[in-house]
């Protein structure tokens, strides 16, 4: 069970859009997925329930900050009882696929702060079990038996390196970074694949002590699964220049090997995102030119995978 995070330091890059459509896909190929929105603007959550749905169904009982709050994440609930299964988008899902999803929920930006509350100890090696308690917290909750028949799990992280999303990291197998083809958007990929390198360093660093919890692996090595540019403008069937010269200064810089498959700018078709419960890649013609070019990219992300 592959697990993905999908994150980039920089918002308005088609992070939901990116993640909503390919768990989407991916499902109707007969796959079961799970989605774990762990931004707290919660719009992953709202690509497949509405808002009035998510206070009346979701908003106190089962959502992610739920699991996160108290004295310690998951002494209250259990993870696997938050998933809930979207009606919308499931009744279209062909091939017998499935597509879950643990939601959000606003208050999650206050987690943080309650989870560095719990670092800390009286000893170094106290400081360092609980180190590993938090920041593996997620890890072991996914590693529970009720887990084990997803054929894959997508985060949707906030885009930040706070402690929510370092728990996301640890808990990964794979980072997928969505990019616009610009430099703001791009201008962080070096520095957030350092960050990544350097929670995994010290993670592994901690794990001779032990941490109190017994499922957790003996060490984590979250990889880079590639940089997807979305937004894509074209011109005669390529990105326009700018974007295409962006490409490739990322593809140069090394710090990230960058996907083939792109993401056009296509408000037709990603631009009523979460106002039907239904990805837009399941409400598309099949031979629809975006469609199709989204679809090379959902095969060379499960090729990359080895799925």
């Amino acid at each position: 069970m592959p697990i993905i995070s999908v994150m980039n330091y920089k918002g308005g890059v088609g992070k939901t859009t990116l993640t909503a459509n390919l768990g989407a896909e991916i499902a109707n190929t007969g796959r079961r997925v799970l989605l774990l929105d762990l931004d707290p603007q919660a719009n992953l959550t709202f690509s497949f329930y509405t808002v009035e749905e998510w206070q009346d169904e979701l908003r106190e009982t089962r959502t992610i900050k739920r699991w996160y709050d108290g004295e310690q994440p998951g002494r209250d609930v259990a993870l696997a009882d938050l998933v809930v299964t979207p009606p919308r988008v499931n009744a279209v899902l062909g091939n017998g696929g499935q597509l879950d999803l643990i939601p959000s929920h606003l208050g999650l930006i206050n987690i943080d702060l309650e989870l560095a509350a719990q670092l800390g100890g009286t000893t170094l090696a106290g400081s360092k079990r609980k180190f590993l308690q938090v920041h593996g917290c997620l890890a072991e909750a996914l590693g529970a038996p009720k887990f084990a028949d997803y054929d894959l799990v997508l985060i949707d992280c906030a885009p930040n390196f706070g402690l929510v999303t370092k728990t996301a990291i640890v808990a990964s197998d794979y980072v997928l970074i969505p990019a616009r083809a610009d430099y703001l958007s791009t201008l962080g990929i070096g520095y957030m694949v350092g960050s990544c390198d350097h929670l995994r360093d010290e993670y592994n660093a901690y794990l001779g002590h032990d941490s109190g919890t017994h499922s957790m692996p003996a060490t984590i090595d979250p990889q880079i699964l590639g940089v997807v540019f979305t937004m894509i403008q074209t011109y005669a069937g390529q990105p326009i220049a700018i974007q295409h010269n962006a490409i490739e200064q990322v593809r140069a810089n090394a710090d990230a090997p960058v996907l083939n498959g792109m993401i056009r700018n296509s408000p037709r078709i990603f631009g009523e995102a979460g106002a039907t419960g239904v990805p837009s890649i399941l409400r598309v013609p099949k031979d629809d030119e975006v469609a199709m070019e989204f679809r090379v990219l959902v095969d060379e992300f499960m090729g990359v995978l080895g799925r």
